[in-house]
């Protein structure tokens, strides 16, 4: 592998001859060294390949800003929490939680404590990324003097629910969040019932609607007009019809983006069988 950029002592951009261009950190990698130069692969800690279309450069600049032992650390932790593989190496994913990591733990150098909102939230409609949150904060704790507390989880939990979008923050996930809280509360009152949050069809409505939640940030609704599965479902479900309505007007006044009939179909289906779970 020939170096193609030095971003600065532990971090540059380099050309692979079977994956193009590669993101890689390790201490003094890039301490004298220009473009044009072999990498020398001794010093190579962790490589990352760019994802999803993303500049390589830009993200190359951003990795430079955290500190190579962030990096480690929670690459380490994640993989000890059982997130190697494909996430460990998503590069975006990686920067968040490690620039995350390194000032969580400034902040308890300096005894500021930081109270998260949406515990409950996220906890009842992420059940599976706050596991994998808490189990990569235990990670990094075991590999800190200082342990950061359990609601740092929250906070990592997140950003990996961020990371199944194209968006580089997490305002768009907060939002998100909240919406869902606010789509279940009126089904809820619709129906005059509690919902189990731990249910199959209520785990099955909220994946459906992150899923159309990235439909929605990336313009990329269904729209097949008049679809007969759509006006067969429609037909069928005329109170859930009721309630998806209102849930469709909740997301466009949140989001500023109408609801497609299609999705409105969908929807009224999902609110069908959590009513009549």
């Amino acid at each position: 592998m020939d170096i193609l950029r030095v971003l600065n002592n532990n971090v540059v951009l380099a050309r692979d001859p079977s994956e193009g261009e590669v993101i890689l950190v390790g201490r003094g990698l890039g301490f004298q060294v220009r473009p044009g130069q072999p990498v020398d692969p001794k010093k190579v800690v962790r490589r990352f390949v760019p994802d999803d279309g993303r500049d390589p450069d830009h993200l190359a600049m951003l990795l430079a800003d955290v500190p190579p032992e962030y990096i480690q650390l929670i690459t380490t932790a994640m993989a000890e929490a059982g997130l190697g593989g494909k996430p460990a190496g998503t590069t975006t994913l990686v920067i968040a939680l490690a620039d995350h990591i390194r000032f969580a733990v400034k902040r308890m150098e300096v005894g500021q404590h930081v109270e998260y909102p949406l515990l409950a939230e996220v906890q009842n409609l992420y059940a599976a990324e706050y596991a994998q949150g808490l189990a990569v904060l235990h990670a990094v704790n075991a590999h800190l003097e200082d342990p950061l507390p359990d609601s740092e989880a929250v906070a990592l939990t997140l950003h990996l629910v961020n990371a199944g979008f194209s968006t580089g923050d997490l305002s768009y996930t907060y939002t998100m969040t909240g919406i869902i809280q606010q789509m279940l509360d009126v089904i809820a009152s619709s129906y005059e019932m509690d919902l189990d949050g731990s249910s199959v069809n209520v785990g099955r409505f909220i994946t459906h609607l992150r899923y159309l939640f990235v439909r929605i940030h990336d313009h990329n609704q269904l729209t097949e007009r008049h679809s007969e599965i759509g006006a067969a479902i429609r037909q069928a479900y005329p109170d859930a019809l009721q309630c998806a309505d209102k849930l469709a007007a909740i997301i466009e006044l949140r989001l500023g983006s109408p609801v497609t009939d299609d999705e409105l179909s969908y929807l009224t289906l999902h609110v069908a069988r959590v009513a009549n779970e």
